[in-house]
């Protein structure tokens, strides 16, 4: 973040923190329709133009160390696998051999010297190529250059490495808008893997989702951790184009640190926003990174089913250097670890109610607008046309989205 993005983030948690009511002018939000949660029609909508057309986080580049390493995708239901060419560059195809659709690897993560099928050998070089197959001379006039394996589309963003299997998607820097000028702080060129965890849970994927989209729940279920230090009160929010947006919510004290980070490594660019407050970023439609000068989890949010979903914590940390990881780290998980079972406690029983005849919708205050621009920016990608009225969301936020 420059300097200017610094003082105007401070000034607007102290307006926040002043604040007796909403800002002059913002709307009344409707209703969400509870069939949004639950529809099977309306899901099917969500599966195939958002989590099929969007940027996904997929890996590191830590996890594929060397020429041949690869990683294999499965979170939107198609078998995507990321590789690591011999030139270095980092791609994704389908897992799915051009002869009958047999897979190219069945791990889910290895190294390989090139990518044979098992049912019939065809091979395939690392950056897709078909290389050669059994018994050419019983195929007429096969060109060999027309069959390479199906490509993703595959970017990188610092370390990270996302894919989309639209292949029309705008370029992933481009998608991400103002956040990657805003993140060079923590260096993510720079960011070194550490550690990665799922964890079941029994609700719709955006049940979870909207309690990483706001604060107004930590005096209740945070009371003796995130509470503690958090003030709610001067939390600011940004809204972006495309879904994304920024939530910073101030420290009670400039000068709390947490205990989990103390002796931490620290990355030297960050700023004070960064330092001394919480700034936690959305990149529509699932990923939510808190950062902080000693490093940051990616957590994502991925559906399993219409009443199921996973959420899985990726850590990241500055560079160390060569060796083993600081030992601080274990310690660090642990703390997450128990803040995480306190957000996830009413997951399920959420999940009953919004199947349940009591339930109408979600009734959503100021502080939860972001949750209100996420579905927003769901029914844009779905298409008006194609939603029922009844479960459509009113655009309402448009003024107070930030170009």
């Amino acid at each position: 973040m420059d300097a200017a993005t610094v003082e105007r983030l401070k000034d607007a948690m102290r307006l926040e923190a002043e604040r007796v009511a909403p800002p002059e002018g913002f709307p009344a939000l409707p209703v969400i329709p509870g069939g949004r949660y639950t529809d099977p029609s309306f899901l099917a909508l969500e599966d195939g133009h958002l989590w099929r057309k969007a940027w996904l986080y997929a890996c590191h580049i830590d996890e594929l160390p060397e020429t041949g390493s690869f990683q294999l995708f499965k979170r939107t239901g198609s078998p995507i696998l990321i590789v690591r060419g011999k030139d270095s560059v980092v791609r994704a195809f389908y897992n799915t051999c051009r002869h009958r659709g047999a897979p190219l690897v069945r791990e889910c993560k290895g190294r390989v010297d090139g990518l044979v099928c098992g049912y019939h050998g065809w091979t395939y070089g690392l950056d897709g190529r078909l290389m050669n197959l059994r018994d050419k001379r019983d195929f007429v006039d096969l060109d060999l250059s027309k069959h390479p394996l199906s490509p993703v589309r595959c970017e990188r963003f610092g370390n990270w490495i996302f894919v989309n299997e639209d292949p029309d998607a705008e370029p992933l820097l481009t998608h991400l808008g103002p956040m990657p000028a805003m993140l060079e702080e923590i260096q993510p060129e720079q960011v070194r893997f550490v550690h990665r965890k799922s964890y079941p849970v029994k609700c719709n994927v955006k049940i979870l989702l909207d309690a990483f989209l706001e604060v107004y729940h930590l005096k209740s279920i945070h009371t003796h951790t995130v509470d503690r230090f958090l003030d709610h009160r001067g939390t600011n929010i940004t809204l972006w184009p495309r879904g994304h947006s920024l939530m910073v919510t101030p420290n009670r004290r400039p000068d709390w640190q947490d205990p989990g980070t103390r002796g931490m490594r620290r990355i030297e660019t960050a700023t004070e926003i960064t330092r001394s407050n919480n700034p936690s970023f959305l990149f529509y439609p699932n990923l939510v990174t808190p950062v902080d000068a000693t490093g940051n989890p990616f957590i994502l949010f991925w559906p399993t089913g219409p009443r199921s979903m996973e959420i899985e914590i990726a850590w990241f940390a500055p560079d160390w250097g060569g060796g083993e990881i600081d030992p601080l780290w274990e310690k660090r998980l642990s703390n997450f670890e128990r803040i995480l079972e306190e957000d996830t406690q009413f997951a399920e029983q959420i999940q009953e109610s919004v199947e349940s005849g009591a339930f109408e919708g979600i009734t959503l205050n100021y502080q939860e607008r972001r949750i209100y621009h996420w579905h927003e920016e769901l029914d844009r990608r779905i298409g008006e046309g194609r939603i029922p009225p009844e479960l459509r969301v009113q655009p309402k936020l448009a003024p107070w989205i930030k170009d």
